[in-house]
């Protein structure tokens, strides 16, 4: 037995360590941000400077939302005679008709509008956004995706910076249309608004490297074929390329006013989905860069940043070792005085759960618009748990970016949703559930059973953090299960023209 617990609580305070050093980066990412809060960039052209610019728009079955990002797209304050727009599509379904329709009718207005539609996926959205490259006017390319409003400054205030030959690509941040829609998407919110206010803020502004998101942003289309064009060994090939041009001696320019709002997942088997996506897309990109990255003659500062933000999600795997062994250690531990608690784990706990609270609480102040700010610090319990759910859903895609050769690109369902919450469905996208929400509910009960021997046994100081844990499982793998055309009655307007796309959507 006292192996069994030199074991278990060795790989504690190992797993602790090492998420601990992660938390501390966080508050390193602050330290940088506040040091070059005031560090604007400012371009190197102006209003005078107007280069022919093409919009690239890469969609795959976005029949709810092709028309509205469209409709947004046009509007966009440029010179018509310098503005080429390309519908890239590579949809199966209604969408074609919707979407070939609008470009029809905004040609006929005199837009410079093109409908270009691929029946081979090949390469999925790099394939697409590489097949548009070959027939584009653009000296530059903007991109959106479908759940995207471009704002009608957009171009104004971007192409101004690539009056400096050195800028390959720029960055707008990104801002959420339905941010007050549940719980759900208040905390995606918090969490997205950490990365776009002080990740990219702050690496960006140390002159480090930092990652292009793949929309809401501009490239300048000599910098692309100079780093290789878009390839598509990787799912998230908008990092992918970004490092590459970076490598290559190309710099990104971050615009944190730049606001462009976009919608957010309302359910939470899309919202899964869309981030197993992204860690397994980096984990890939860690196989194929980080060597190179490594070996470059970068700053140690650069290598480092590149380092923390693809390796952020293999912590999820250190989550799931945690999450099992918590429980005994916690056994193991029992009658050990407060006192010595206190000088073993409140380190960690500052570093972890203190560093998340002022990161992403502070993110909601930092925002351009952050009115109301302060109530929305009642979520950050919930990012919490939400982060510690996520574990096993992330810490499969991690695996899977590592060592399989999977590239499949899964997008991620979007139905129209406004800020009211009201919905413009036409089809309802069905959202396969993963027989991963088994293990999630398996955690839930596991940690449900913890928290009773916590009080069984007067542990006090870790009911709460046991709570969290079976609060973040039971939260991801219930909503999971649930029936999803019930969540969508309660949740928006169920479309009375398609009730065999509803149908379709929850068999």
């Amino acid at each position: 037995m006292d192996v069994v617990k030199t074991i278990v609580l060795g790989t504690y305070f190992t797993l602790l360590t090492i998420l601990s050093i992660y938390g501390a980066h966080r508050l390193w990412m602050l330290l940088l941000y506040y040091r070059h809060k005031k560090d604007v960039p400012q371009p190197k052209g102006d209003a005078s400077y107007l280069p022919v610019v093409t919009v690239q728009l890469a969609v795959f079955n976005e029949m709810n939302v092709i028309e509205r990002l469209m409709d947004h797209v046009v509007r966009m304050d440029w010179p018509k005679e310098k503005l080429e727009i390309q519908v890239l599509d590579d949809s199966t379904d209604e969408t074609i008709k919707v979407a070939s329709a609008v470009v029809d009718r905004y040609k006929a207005l005199g837009f410079d509008i093109h409908y270009l539609h691929r029946t081979d996926r090949t390469g999925f959205k790099a394939g697409a956004l590489s097949e548009g490259l070959k027939v584009a006017k653009g000296e530059l390319v903007a991109m959106f995706d479908a759940d995207f409003l471009p704002t009608e400054d957009f171009l104004r205030k971007a192409v101004p910076h690539f009056a400096d030959g050195k800028v390959a690509f720029v960055q707008g941040c990104w801002a959420h249309l339905n941010r007050e829609f549940s719980l759900l998407t208040q905390v995606q919110a918090i969490l997205l608004d950490g990365h776009f206010v002080f990740e990219h803020t702050a690496r960006h502004r140390s002159h480090a490297f930092f990652n292009f998101s793949g929309t809401a942003g501009m490239w300048r289309v000599a910098a692309i074929a100079d780093a290789g064009g878009w390839e598509h060994d990787t799912i998230t090939e908008d990092a992918d390329l970004s490092y590459r041009a970076q490598l290559k001696g190309w710099k990104g320019v971050y615009l944190k006013d730049l606001v462009v709002p976009a919608e957010l997942p309302v359910e939470v088997n899309a919202f899964k989905s869309q981030q197993h996506r992204w860690a397994k897309g980096n984990a890939q990109v860690i196989r194929k860069l980080m060597k190179t990255i490594w070996k470059s003659d970068e700053s140690l500062h650069t290598k480092l940043e590149c380092w923390f933000h693809l390796t952020a999600n293999c912590n999820y795997m250190l989550m799931v070792v945690l999450s099992v062994i918590m429980v005994p250690a916690m056994i193991f531990r029992a009658g050990t005085p407060v006192h010595v608690l206190l000088l073993t784990d409140g380190p960690f706990f500052l570093l972890n759960a203190v560093s998340v609270g002022l990161y992403f609480g502070l993110s909601q102040k930092e925002l351009t618009d952050n009115t109301g700010w302060t109530k929305r610090l009642k979520y950050i319990p919930g990012l919490m748990g939400l982060g510690i759910g996520l574990a096993l859903n992330q810490a499969k895609a991690v695996l899977e970016g590592f060592f399989t050769d999977d590239k499949e690109f899964k997008r991620t369902p979007k139905y129209g949703v406004d800020a009211s919450g009201k919905s413009a469905t036409k089809r309802a996208y069905k959202v396969p559930k993963s027989l991963m929400t088994f293990l999630e509910l398996g955690f839930a009960i596991y940690y449900f059973g913890a928290v009773l021997v916590a009080i069984y046994l007067r542990k006090w100081a870790s009911v709460p953090f046991l709570w969290l844990f079976f609060s973040g499982f039971s939260y991801m793998s219930i909503l999971s299960l649930a029936d999803v055309k019930l969540f969508r009655r309660l949740a928006m307007d169920e479309p009375a023209d398609d009730a065999q796309s509803a149908a379709n959507f929850v068999q």
